[in-house]
């Protein structure tokens, strides 16, 4: 296909919002048909993961195209330098224009505020559903009305008022579906029936380490009163409570998705409006994963499947076929270099990753996809989640995560115990990771292989092991 100018680009970027919560990815508890339409008119990528499930070190991933100990946006505590070349300040000195509006959640003040962009306007860390807060050069306002709506309304009036001709990228960054999960008016009645309860519900962790047991993401017991809304009806037992918690949690979140899946359409319609959809790179995607009752959780964080994988469709109908999909293993680092391959820009040599744009255009030069990645989720016992820090990598079968627990004398097993607790997937006999096998006689020649996988996909980006691991290891 002939590639007949600069495309423009949009990137919609949610929070939190599960492939498996996205019709094009086979979701049993929603729909979302104009996201799917993306990937009707595009690609769906099946295998797109966060290399930390975590929203400030993802959204820092995506722009700079770069690993967090690199951009040094590691934690939720950790905000970004702004003032370090991302693709969108790469697009701007190749004569873009560019503006990101709705949730940037990397810190704010000298420094931290957007640089690189024509135009900014922002939430204040997670921001507010309804009224929320805005910042931009000319200071804090409140906009009445509902977030979704809000953030496209000011995105699509910035395009309007550029002068013609001009490549631009807008960068469309929602709270939703976010915690605390406040659906608009016009969704509050959905999802009245009940949504099916996904199988590993009642997974007990019987084989899981102390590490992942602790984590303070049950439903049953750490979903509050600001996530339900309405307490539980008296007199249930535990089990009944935790699937009551489980439907009201879902309710919302999914009426938060549908706004998102109104507002995308919306996008897409004013693209098709103005002549401009088959000349625009138009991707959709969250910043990480979320479990949605996969294993009694919610929230992200983990290595696991459900937390990593993000929803990635893309289309660009001038330079990519419709219909279109990718297997091979993508990241949240490869966007930076993949964005600015498309519109011809050269990448900024800081920058890491793999740029996936050979995949939807079968360019026979490409680079293949990678055999697998690195994790790392650096954040350590928080005082909300209590989710520890660890490091793994992923191949297309098996997954090895290390928990290195930064030497606080938790009790492990066997040889790990009071350091570092050592998982690992056979995800092809496991897709639920639902057995931990880092132990098991029979795989401990994978085992062996996947920590040498590991320290080298570790040292190909540049980290550095953790020292609890070079005690377990020694």
């Amino acid at each position: 296909m002939s590639q007949a100018r600069r495309p423009n680009v949009v990137m919609i970027l949610t929070d939190d919002h599960a492939a498996h919560a996205v019709g094009a990815y086979g979701s049993v508890v929603n729909s979302t048909p104009r996201i799917d339409e993306i990937a009707a008119e595009g690609w769906r990528f099946d295998n797109c993961f966060a290399t930390n499930s975590l929203c400030s070190p993802s959204r820092a991933s995506i722009i700079t195209g770069t690993y967090g100990h690199v951009n040094g946006v590691t934690t939720l505590e950790t905000p970004i330098d702004a003032s370090q070349p991302t693709f969108v300040s790469q697009l701007r000195e190749a004569g873009y224009r560019t503006a990101i509006v709705g949730k940037w959640h990397m810190g704010d003040g000298e420094g931290h505020d957007p640089q690189g962009f024509d135009y900014w306007d922002v939430l204040i860390e997670q921001g507010e559903y309804h009224d929320p807060t805005f910042l931009s050069v000319d200071g804090l306002r409140t906009e009445r009305g509902y977030a979704t709506e809000i953030i496209t309304d000011l995105a699509l009036n910035w395009v309007e008022q550029l002068e013609p001709d001009v490549p631009w990228c807008v960068l469309i960054f929602h709270k939703a579906p976010h915690r605390p999960w406040q659906p608009d008016a016009k969704h509050a009645e959905m999802y009245s029936e009940p949504i099916p309860v996904p199988a590993t519900f009642t997974d007990d962790y019987s084989t899981r380490t102390s590490s992942a047991r602790r984590a303070a993401m049950r439903i049953a017991e750490h979903l509050n009163a600001d996530d339900l809304k309405v307490d539980p009806p008296a007199g249930l037992d535990y089990e009944a409570e935790a699937l009551w918690k489980y439907q009201r949690y879902m309710e919302d979140y999914l009426r938060c998705v549908a706004s998102v899946d109104d507002n995308v359409g919306r996008v897409i319609d004013w693209l098709r409006e103005r002549g401009d959809f088959d000349d625009t790179l138009l991707m959709y995607s969250s910043d990480q994963g979320f479990f949605l009752g996969d294993h009694g959780w919610f929230d992200k964080r983990f290595m696991y499947e459900e937390s990593i994988r993000m929803p990635l469709l893309m289309s660009y109908p001038r330079a990519a076929a419709p219909g279109g999909v990718a297997t091979g293993i993508v990241t949240n680092v490869d966007f930076a270099r993949t964005i600015l391959e498309a519109a011809g820009v050269p990448a900024h040599p800081r920058m890491q990753g793999r740029s996936f744009w050979s995949d939807v255009t079968n360019a026979v030069d490409g680079e293949p996809p990678a055999e697998g990645f690195y994790y790392r989720y650096w954040e350590h016992d928080d005082v909300f989640h209590k989710a520890p820090a660890h490091y793994g990598y992923r191949s297309s079968r098996y997954k090895l995560i290390y928990f290195y627990n930064d030497g606080l004398g938790l009790p492990g097993t066997g040889p790990f115990a009071y350091a570092g607790e050592w998982e690992l997937y056979d995800l092809e006999r496991d897709p639920d990771e639902l057995h931990n096998v880092a132990h098991d006689p029979d795989y401990a020649e994978v085992f062996a292989e996947m920590q040498v996988k590991l320290s080298r996909a570790q040292a190909d980006v540049g980290d550095a092991p953790h020292a609890n691991q070079a005690a377990v290891t020694a």
